[in-house]
């Protein structure tokens, strides 16, 4: 039989402290804020967060990388990713710049040195790259961005692109080998995501725009090279299709199928031949957003961001539509988060101006405008970013689904304010929950009126409870230690 000792006892009291700290995210224990800020006196403290148990702090800023090198940061940090895989995993961030000449950045976690954690591993303007948008790490070790710029002039310029550096974490300033994956129909690009099957998901972020799916000739590639070489693209297709969710318009769900605009070999087929586009020099590529209308997509109003969730044995792809509303005031909310049932291909309401808001306890009405970024906890919690204004109403909504059934509709469910940011002119985005510690999150702010973007870090620390465990099997450890020597 067991004998418990007093230094058994110790011991035990500090794990089960250190392990509840190490394993348990504490990002859903909060009091949902009643209002958005208002503008913060301090940029470098720009949320109001909804627990004294959160903390923020600036990992990197615009102003300090241009000091460090002149004109190396064209600013407008976007969506966030991290090395999620392989050497030294979750040592990086990576974000591209939204701007007309777009780079990338790296951000060293492990770089204590302020001024040189941060650099740009691709140069503004390299390859004619705007509009910095996507940010997703690969299956293979990769990271990929893409360009939010297509049709009238960017179709002209030949923008739309979906790139990859595959040297992303080696890279020094300036190195980074950016290689364009042409085998993706171009379209305006935002949310990127893969699904466990290693099929790559993305949007057309356009007032009537489509979400597709691209299946690799070989999922389990090790390069992208093998992975874009060949594949098909298919695009969402909801009932009978050809439906634009507009901004005066019901949610648009129900039995979806995926349709393919490409062949196997990322060829054009016979009824989307005319979608593709001749770039001059020898070079063609399609047109997603033309293929997708010629074969009855279903066309939402301005989707934005894709995440997955692995729930009840499935996984459910999300995805917000930034513009849609019933009756085109956006004065009482505007903007839907949608699921697709990756399984069975059913398309889901999610959330929309009728969801409660967990402060108030009715429906959230014009509190939710404009859903933009879409993040996931390590308990598989949803969270919505607005695309608003900073110092009115750019807030961060946690979505409690208490049962992860995909609707908040049972007691206790809803959305509520989880933080709101108060830096004038700005927008939050990108927000990005790490892989290796269930307690950290990185947010960027975006084109401030100052022009200074800046990434932050932010922290939940558990209840007064966890670290008074802790104590004790520290404070027991202490005392059976001196009665030894004694």
């Amino acid at each position: 039989m067991f004998k418990r000792t007093p230094i058994t006892l110790a011991f035990g009291l500090l794990a089960l402290g250190g392990q509840a700290f190490a394993a348990t995210s504490y990002f859903d224990n909060f009091t949902p804020l009643s209002s958005s800020a208002g503008v913060t006196a301090n940029e470098a403290v720009p949320f109001v967060l909804s627990s004294p148990n959160f903390s923020q702090k600036i990992l990197a800023d615009r102003a300090t990388q241009n000091l460090v090198t002149p004109g190396s940061n064209s600013g407008n940090w976007d969506m966030i990713a991290a090395n999620e895989t392989g050497p030294d995993a979750g040592r990086y961030l990576f974000m591209p710049f939204e701007t007309s000449t777009g780079g990338v950045m790296r951000v060293d976690l492990w770089n204590n040195n302020y001024n040189t954690r941060s650099v740009s591993i691709v140069s503004p303007g390299t390859q004619g790259f705007v509009a910095g948008d996507a940010s997703r790490w690969t299956p293979w070790g990769s990271y990929l961005t893409g360009e939010e710029c297509w049709g009238g002039v960017c179709s002209t310029l030949g923008k739309g692109r979906l790139f990859e550096v595959t040297n992303a974490t080696a890279a020094g300033a300036g190195t980074g080998t950016l290689v364009h994956r042409n085998v993706l129909p171009r379209v305006s690009h935002e949310g990127l995501a893969f699904d466990n099957a290693k099929s790559l998901y993305f949007i057309d972020e356009l007032n009537g725009g489509a979400v597709f799916k691209y299946v690799s000739a070989n999922a389990n590639a090790t390069t992208g090279d093998q992975y874009f070489d060949k594949g098909q693209t298919f695009v969402l297709k909801v009932g009978a299709g050809s439906q634009f969710e507009g901004n005066n318009g019901p949610a648009i769900t129900g039995a979806g199928t995926w349709v393919a605009i490409t062949s196997a070999t990322g060829t054009p087929l016979a009824n989307t031949f005319s979608a593709l586009v001749n770039l001059g020099g020898g070079s063609f590529s399609m047109d997603g957003r033309a293929a997708a209308g010629l074969v009855g997509a279903t066309g939402y109003n301005r989707p934005e961001d894709l995440e997955l969730q692995d729930a009840a044995g499935t996984q459910r792809l999300y995805f917000a539509t930034t513009d849609s509303d019933t009756n085109g005031n956006s004065a009482d909310g505007r903007s839907r988060v949608y699921f697709l049932d990756t399984a069975t291909n059913e398309v889901k309401l999610f959330a929309d101006a009728s969801t409660i808001d967990l402060a108030t306890g009715l429906a959230v009405g014009g509190g939710l405008r404009n859903a933009d970024n879409l993040a996931i906890d390590a308990k598989g919690n949803i969270y919505i970013i607005e695309d608003r204004n900073g110092g009115v109403d750019n807030d961060i909504w946690f979505a409690r689904d208490l049962n992860k059934d995909g609707d908040l509709l049972d007691a206790g469910e809803g959305i509520g304010r989880w933080a709101s940011n108060g830096v004038a002119g700005s927008e939050n985005t990108g927000l990005y929950f790490d892989k290796f510690d269930a307690n950290v999150a990185y947010v960027n702010i975006q084109h401030p009126s100052s022009g200074v973007d800046r990434l932050v870090q932010i922290t939940a620390v558990p209840e007064p409870e966890t670290y008074a465990m802790m104590l004790a099997g520290l404070v027991g450890l202490g005392f059976m230690a001196r009665r030894r020597k004694v």
